[in-house]
């Protein structure tokens, strides 16, 4: 009996750990903070104090925290992981939201709550009307959130796990998107950080081509920033179209497509391991997709658009479909002008997403390919009932239980579409808004439809809708199941 109730206590949640990882973390936020507060100082505006006080509470309770806790058992299983995962962004967009907040930038503590946790989930939906009047403090601390939550704030936390005397396979598993995580070492410590030095690698290289393309270097890292993170957050409020150079644009362009493919294949390049890169399966799919559908989205425009040109017709196809199917969100021009058809073309790529161990959002290529695969062997499979034709990807059989996963994920991913469209049209929002919103909330995209397309934000949406949005995002950047799992009774089961 006394055996029965040790068990009982080693399955029962590890709460006294979970609060000292967050209480490390939140000391890691307040350090990043600190450097929007620098900024602040070199600009000499008025949200310095606010970036200070911010900064100051994040390290002095997290460090509190850290150290009321430092002596819990440092045991760690699947369910202190999805604890975890989900709650640290909760977390850090509740006390992120203090320099917008405390300075009133952003008055209203749910709009405050709404734009950070649109941040940190790379969605890069936006309450602001005016965004360049916020100080350079407050944009470069809205650039920089995104950037954190592009690579993920676990996969920056495995760093510290070590250090409690743990492993991180739990944390990486429960965040890091797609079906199955590669790791690129055995250790998940060496892959974080082989991940982050990739991360910031190109960030450097995106900042240093858009500073000589005519970007002054604050506006060049901040969108460095959002665009690796595959964010879409700008410094202004015309997005990318204010910037009218060509050159400009195509950098975005690519280093959107690169933050949309997966992590991986870019380290394999980076060793000149380029047969590995070449042979991705869903790296072929993802450049067909962007190709087919740019070319489709710029021809409509070449012919529909009178006085466009056909340079600007194919610039402008290629940025919005690069940009919608990796869900950044920039926008160069308003979709919903263009004729219904290439509006309907950009509506379906929300449901796309980037590549598997990207840092992109929505359901993700690999998902889609093998959806589709297993839907044509299906058919097959009526015709030939005893034939066994196994589904395969980059040559290799796939697990019917990676299927089953598969398509429970894109059942319940449209389930929640659904379930959330009709909560939208309760607050009057007409068909296409609630479809917009609930769409690119769950996709991390950022623009929608109606009126919170590219043209407009969510400002006007009520307080209601935006906490309801705001739970979409989170549940969307962290694939459903890592935050529905959480609601089920079955995951709290001793």
């Amino acid at each position: 009996m006394c055996h029965a109730k040790q068990q009982d206590g080693l399955k029962m949640l590890n709460v006294r750990f979970i609060t000292l990882v967050l209480g490390l973390l939140l000391v890691v936020e307040g350090v990043f903070m600190s450097l929007s507060a620098f900024v602040a100082a070199i600009y000499g505006e008025y949200d310095l104090p606010y970036h200070l006080i911010s900064a100051g509470g994040c390290i002095s309770l997290g460090g509190v925290i850290a150290l009321a806790f430092r002596k819990a058992k440092k045991n760690i299983g699947k369910r202190e992981g999805y604890v975890i995962v989900s709650m640290v962004w909760v977390v850090f967009s509740l006390f992120g939201l203090l320099p917008f907040w405390l300075s009133r930038a952003i008055p209203s503590f749910t709009d405050a709550f709404f734009e950070t946790m649109s941040g940190f989930t790379t969605t890069g939906s936006s309450i602001l009307n005016d965004i360049e009047a916020l100080p350079h403090g407050l944009l470069f601390w809205r650039s920089l959130i995104q950037w954190l939550g592009g690579m993920g704030i676990i996969v920056l936390s495995l760093a510290i796990l070590p250090v409690l005397g743990v492993g991180g396979m739990q944390l990486f598993v429960a965040e890091v998107p797609g079906p199955v995580p590669d790791k690129l070492h055995p250790r998940i410590t060496e892959t974080a950080k082989r991940l982050w030095g990739i991360y910031l690698l190109f960030t450097l290289i995106e900042t240093g081509l858009l500073w000589i393309g005519g970007m002054n270097f604050f506006d060049a890292i901040c969108h460095s920033f959002t665009t690796m993170a595959t964010g879409g957050y700008s410094t202004k409020q015309a997005s990318v179209a204010y910037f009218s150079s060509p050159f400009i644009q195509y950098v975005i362009i690519l280093f959107m497509f690169i933050a949309g493919a997966n992590f991986a294949l870019s380290y394999s390049a980076m060793h000149g391991k380029f047969r590995k890169v070449f042979e991705n399966e869903e790296l072929r799919y993802y450049f067909g997709f962007v190709v087919a559908f740019s070319l489709i989205v710029g021809v409509v425009l070449e012919f529909t658009e009178v006085g466009l040109g056909f340079e600007k017709a194919f610039r402008d196809g290629l940025f919005q479909v690069v940009s919608i199917i990796t869900t950044t969100g920039y926008a160069t021009a308003d979709y919903l002008l263009w004729v219904p058809f290439l509006s309907v073309i950009i509506f379906l790529l929300m449901f796309f997403g980037g590549s598997a161990g990207s840092t992109g959002g929505g359901i993700k290529i690999v998902r889609i390919v093998l959806l589709l695969k297993n839907s044509y062997y299906e058919l097959k499979r009526l015709v030939h009932p005893h034939a066994v034709i196994p589904v395969r990807f980059n040559s290799r059989a796939v697990a019917p239980a990676i299927i089953n996963n598969i398509v429970a994920f894109i059942v319940i991913y449209m389930l929640v579409v659904g379930i959330s469209m009709i909560v939208m049209s309760i607050m009057q929002f007409d068909l296409p808004t609630s479809l917009g919103a609930v769409a690119t909330s769950i996709g991390n995209i950022g623009p929608g439809l109606g009126e919170v397309g590219p043209a407009m934000n969510f400002y006007h949406v009520p307080a209601f809708g935006k906490w309801f949005l705001s739970f979409l995002m989170l549940i969307g950047r962290l694939e459903l199941f890592t935050v529905i799992l959480l609601f089920s009774p079955i995951f709290w089961k001793e």
